[in-house]
């Protein structure tokens, strides 16, 4: 029988919208505490083996298990259950309103939408009765959207997989790499004067704008030669200003945010070096200039990087993701490089656990004003994620 009749799309879709109606931010007091409650109290209700794993007070990982017999591969399911906050969203972020083929909503595609889709698929399988010889786990983890404490300490507690899986929305597509990433604070250092006597001062606001010029002239172009065909361009965003009291006073200070997403060949001490040198030939061209580069402390994990993510398009994982995308969707899946960062890194380069990702929904709406994940894509991840694991579980390890 197939997988399909052991669930029913109005199963998943009330999974995800009560996933949704549950804000787990940073600005929630205990952020992700309420939802992995739930999760908990749903797999549990439900038959599935479950366990919380403490990650930094009352914010926990929910561990969900379908066990198999033990002479097989073992296949994670990752998922996050936080989400960046509703902001400026021109729909009701936490109404889990289904409407026009979409459940809309925070989080909807990044990422409850998977995580329903993955916690069903094992109620599918537990149903349908036959046990595999290999073990499913789902893990539903915490901070994936700020630091990623959750996946980290999920790899330091020694968790153990032949492959994983992350839930990224890739419209029925895959991808087996993506950036690493690196937030930047630079700091600018003027000498604040009255707006009568401007040239008495110093304008820190006057020198992040050399400083934004000379990237736009001279960092640019050589990140535009940067390519690797698995994980894309190497890229820089000048995400936020910031600088000044008032129109009256020269400014003595102006700080910049720089989202730097870096490539094979790339690492954290060559990026700052670049901007660095950027840096110190201002100071040789403009007297006063004075700026310093650092990590923003948001962005650092406690222990890992966010470091880039590369699978082998040979291990077995991508194969038989590839082998059941094929199949249910009778064409050939396309392997994506557009996207952004996610736990598959941690759980490829630090955990050492071979990892794909592929996810319901399209990433594009993925932390909008209206975001929203369709009907099919949930009931139909479901089959995927299930027939994946039948696939990738299935087989028998021979000793």
């Amino acid at each position: 029988m197939s997988t399909t009749d052991f669930y029913t799309e109005e199963e998943v879709v009330k999974l995800a919208q009560n996933l949704v109606r549950i804000p787990s931010h940073k600005d929630v007091p205990g952020r992700e505490k309420e939802i992995g409650k739930y999760i908990y109290n749903y797999c549990r209700d439900n038959g599935l083996e479950v366990a919380m794993q403490d990650v930094e007070g009352e914010r926990k990982n929910v561990l969900i298990y379908l066990r198999g017999e033990g002479n097989g591969k073992t296949l994670l399911l990752n998922g996050h259950t936080d989400t960046i906050p509703p902001y400026s969203m021109s729909i009701d972020p936490f109404k889990g309103e289904v409407k026009d083929g979409y459940l809309w909503g925070r989080g909807s595609v990044e990422m409850k939408g998977a995580l329903a889709s993955m916690i069903t698929a094992l109620l599918a399988l537990k149903r349908k009765g036959e046990k595999l010889p290999g073990d499913i786990i789902v893990s539903a983890v915490v901070g994936e959207e700020e630091k990623s404490d959750g996946t980290e300490t999920l790899v330091q507690s020694g968790i153990k997989a032949d492959g994983a899986i992350v839930g990224k929305a890739s419209d029925y597509n895959y991808a087996v790499g993506h950036r690493g990433l690196e937030w930047l604070k630079i700091t600018f250092y003027g000498k604040a004067v009255h707006g009568g006597v401007t040239d008495e001062g110093r304008n820190a606001i006057l020198m992040a704008a050399d400083f934004i010029t000379e990237v736009e002239k001279k960092l640019y172009p050589k990140l535009k030669k940067r390519f690797n065909k698995y994980m894309g361009e190497s890229d820089i965003n000048i995400g936020r200003i910031e600088g000044g009291h008032r129109p009256s006073t020269v400014a003595d200070r102006c700080t910049l945010m720089i989202d730097r997403r870096y490539i094979k060949g790339e690492s954290i001490s060559t990026i700052v070096s670049e901007i660095r040198e950027i840096i110190d030939n201002l100071k040789k061209k403009k007297p006063g200039f004075d700026a310093k580069v650092e990590r923003m402390q948001e962005n650092i994990m406690n222990k890992y990087y966010h470091f880039y993510h590369y699978t082998s398009l040979e291990a077995d994982i991508v194969e038989k993701t590839i082998k059941t995308l094929k199949k249910n969707l009778e064409n050939e899946p396309q392997m994506t490089i557009k996207g952004g960062w996610t736990d598959a890194a941690t759980l490829s380069y630090y955990g050492r656990i071979p990892t794909v990702i592929t996810g319901p929904g399209n990433f594009s709406f993925a932390h909008t004003e209206d975001e929203r994940i369709p009907i099919k894509d949930l009931y139909n991840y479901v089959k995927i994620y299930a027939d994946i694991a039948e696939e990738f579980c299935g087989e028998k390890i021979q000793v």
